[in-house]
């Protein structure tokens, strides 16, 4: 069974973690599917494997035919459906709520379309309940996100979740509620009790957390408790996850066990079928507050199927309850793969199974706890390299203290006092008090532990193999005889903490021109130095490209520092992540265009004329001529390797500041490589400049179907008239490029480079290019 479910499971893996899962290799699972049948163990488990890659391949299709018809995307469509979800507050009388569309009206008739979108209402929005009926006019497009190394793929995220396109309501007359269907009576539940847990007396920080813990809506968490949480390890505390579930079961298993005996009932019902049932009612109830998320439903199946086992036999064996467990959740979610809270969850658990099981010796009940806590952390260390690549160094301790703290005070506390809401108000207040009291204690030193100096450390980038050989040495120093493995397991380990982040050599310059929707950044690399070339937008709701594109990014490259941070002007998409992004990294020097605008940094003013060298490669401001507001203060920059190969950065300047520059500079905007100004509006890009600067690549920094339509045709135009190859972050993603001594620039763009199964691209326009 174990060996089957791990097949099974590598199968699907097969399918969805392949770039683009070839149509043989399809026909050659379908093809290995008879060997299930062989009596010869390898060859039945070729036939789970062969049926893990078709499992997959059927669900995803499953979620791939529902889609929004293409002539449907950026359009203004009335559609009908019904409300799903517990909808999350994002701003004043903002909301972000899932969507089940069942019909749209077509030219005044009415026609069947089932699809589950992603929306957001700006504007005014209603108080929205789970299961409610609409009509609303909306906006929708494809699912899309930000496609960039290192950062989080809201593509992936989307597709595991099954929604397939995403928008926003527009104010329309029409928007209006049909019916109340009466159906999601749970998320009905949920969102009273969301609405009872804002009466309790405390700050608005701990009401967040008590929303996670209590009924799993993590929508009020502002981005500096999420930092916390990640410095100290313990993101997988303040939600509701399957280690709750599973103290919870435990709980109520131990304490209807010994009550059942002393009732002396045993005779007739066992203790422990009664209690195998209570813990079966308490993880369902408990999960039931989660909404049934993805990591509730994990746990709850595997408390199910260890519950059933002692009811049927009176007792359950370990890894056939994980096996069983890996394998329903595979049947019933096989998406559920792409999501980190999968491997963690059933990673966590073997680990327990593997520390504690078959283990002997004389060690108190602190020691075996403490020992099985290291061994976690220590064992789940490949898996957290793999999806976040950065380790809490104060994991260890933040978890010894909240991991007892959370699941026997804070949560029978907060449970209590839900249940009781209904029965004994009063009770229930106090209950609910002491909780959030407990976890405001718990919050306190939390924040101490991530304030420390070596809260955490950045792994350097490693490929999945190396990984690999890591989790086998890790899982060798775990085993019982750990002690004769230990040469075996530091040979292994000790090529992965060798691995050097690489770099360009001295002279050569690499540029990553991020994808930040509709705005610019861009990273710098030489040799020994590091420069930042704007931080992309920020937004109402707290989120901004600086933390979620650009930090991951210098982290998967192993930076802890950026030499010079340059805003080109103070247009929100040129700054929004900047301090943020100052907040993050040692940052040495910020330069800008218009620096009384920094108010997070002491900044200078970028200045035409100031240059320098790093590592053979050098530097140059050709503009601003003198100190200007807007778009044209921008810092045009151009840099030139020892190769002499020519990048030109020259931000949001306009037609004005062109001639200037075709009067005063021209010898030195002639470029290899050009970021278009202004990302491709009609304000910039005179013929004239563009017949100076001669590029062989132009790129545009553009937002996927952006409202102002960059680039626009008759600029693109131009710049294919003048022989330019044309790349936009739209389509192509992160685009990185390596001019290096030697060799000629060799674009990459990240969305075809790394393109599975959820992330196909639209239909590529005529001046799009996929590699070059």
């Amino acid at each position: 069974m174990f060996f089957s479910a791990l097949m099974f499971l590598v199968g699907i893996c097969l399918y969805f973690y392949s770039p683009a899962p070839p149509g043989y290799g399809y026909l050659c699972a379908l093809a290995g599917v008879p060997l299930l049948l062989s009596r010869q163990p390898v060859l039945r488990l070729t036939g789970v494997l062969a049926a893990g890659v078709l499992w997959a391949g059927w669900q995803a299709m499953q979620v791939t035919q529902l889609r929004l018809p293409t002539g449907l995307e950026g359009r203004d469509i009335t559609v009908q459906g019904v409300v799903q979800g517990l909808p999350e507050h994002t701003g004043p009388q903002q909301l972000r709520f899932e969507f089940h569309i069942e019909r749209l009206d077509d030219a005044g008739e009415w026609r069947a379309l089932a699809l589950p979108v992603r929306l957001t209402w700006y504007r005014h929005a209603p108080v929205l309940h789970p299961g409610e009926r609409w009509q609303l006019k909306l906006r929708l497009k494809h699912p899309r996100g930000f496609s960039n190394p290192g950062g989080f793929d809201y593509e992936r995220w989307l597709f595991a979740q099954r929604i397939r396109a995403t928008g926003y309501v527009r104010t329309d007359n029409s928007n209006r509620r049909l019916a109340d269907t009466g159906a999601h009576p749970v998320q009905r539940l949920r969102q009273h009790l969301a609405a009872q847990l804002e009466q309790v007396d405390t700050t608005p920080q701990t009401r967040a957390l008590l929303r996670g813990l209590g009924i799993g809506d993590r929508s009020s968490m502002s981005a500096g408790q999420w930092r916390v949480l990640r410095d100290t390890g313990t993101s997988h505390l303040l939600a509701i996850s399957g280690l709750h579930i599973g103290m919870v079961a435990g709980l109520a298993f131990l304490v209807t066990r010994r009550a059942w005996a002393r009732l002396r009932l045993t005779e007739r019902w066992p203790a422990p079928r009664v209690a195998a049932l209570a813990a079966m009612l308490a993880a369902l109830v408990y999960a039931m507050l989660a909404g049934f998320q993805v990591p509730a439903q994990r746990a709850l199946v595997m408390v199910c199927i260890w519950s059933l086992a002692l009811l049927w036999n009176g007792r359950a064996d370990p890894w056939r309850v994980w096996s069983l467990a890996l394998l329903a959740v595979l049947l019933l979610d096989p998406l559920s793969v792409l999501g980190a809270g999968f491997w963690l969850s059933f990673a966590a658990v073997a680990l327990i199974f593997l520390l504690t099981l078959g283990r002997h010796g004389r060690r108190t009940r602190l020691q075996r706890l403490s020992g099985v806590q290291l061994g976690l952390v220590f064992g789940l260390t490949p898996l957290l390299w793999l999806w976040f690549q950065q380790l809490s160094l104060s994991a260890p301790l933040a978890n010894l203290v909240a991991i007892p703290w959370v699941g026997f005070l804070v949560v029978p506390l907060l449970l209590s006092g839900l249940l009781l809401l209904p029965l004994v108000p009063g009770l229930a207040d106090w209950l609910l008090g002491m909780a959030a009291h407990s976890l405001s204690a718990l919050w306190w030193l939390l924040e101490q532990l991530a304030a420390l100096p070596v809260g955490l450390w950045q792994a350097p980038p490693a490929s999945a193999a190396w990984l690999l050989l890591f989790g086998v040495a890790t899982l060798c120093l775990l085993l019982p005889a750990a002690l004769r493995l230990l040469p075996v397991a530091v040979l292994l380990i000790l090529p992965v903490f060798s691995l050097q982040t690489p770099r360009p050599a001295a002279g050569d310059l690499w540029l990553t021109l991020l994808d930040v929707g509709q705005g610019l950044a861009l990273v710098l690399e030489t040799r020994d130095h590091l420069l930042v070339y704007d931080t992309g937008p920020a937004f109402r709701s707290g989120f901004n490209t600086g933390d979620a594109v650009i930090a991951p990014y210098l982290v998967q490259r192993g930076y802890r520092h950026i030499d010079r941070l340059v805003i080109s002007h103070s247009d929100n998409d040129h700054s929004g992540g900047a301090a943020s992004l100052f907040e993050q990294f040692d940052v040495f020097s910020v330069q800008g265009g218009e620096p009384e605008k920094i108010t997070w940094a002491r900044s200078t003013r970028c200045r035409a004329g100031q240059r320098w060298v790093w590592d053979e490669v050098s530097f140059e401001y050709l503009a601003p001529f003198a100190q200007r507001t807007g778009n044209n203060a921008s810092c045009v920059l151009r840099i030139e390797t020892a190769a002499g190969r020519v990048v030109l950065l020259p931000g949001d300047i306009e037609q004005g500041v062109e001639r200037q520059l075709l009067k005063r500079r021209r010898p030195e905007l002639a470029a290899d490589i050009l970021v278009v100004p202004h990302h491709g509006s009609r304000t910039s890009s005179s013929a004239e400049f563009i017949a100076a600067v001669r590029p062989g690549l132009a790129l545009f920094a553009v937002g996927y179907r952006n409202r102002f339509g960059f680039p626009k045709a008759d600029v693109q135009a131009r710049y294919r008239a003048a022989g330019a190859t044309l790349i936009d972050t739209a389509r192509s993603g992160a685009v990185h490029i390596r001019l290096e001594t030697g060799r000629r620039p060799d674009p990459a763009g990240y969305r075809h480079r790394n393109a599975p199964v959820w992330s196909r691209v639209p239909p590529a326009a005529p001046e799009s290019v996929q590699r070059h």
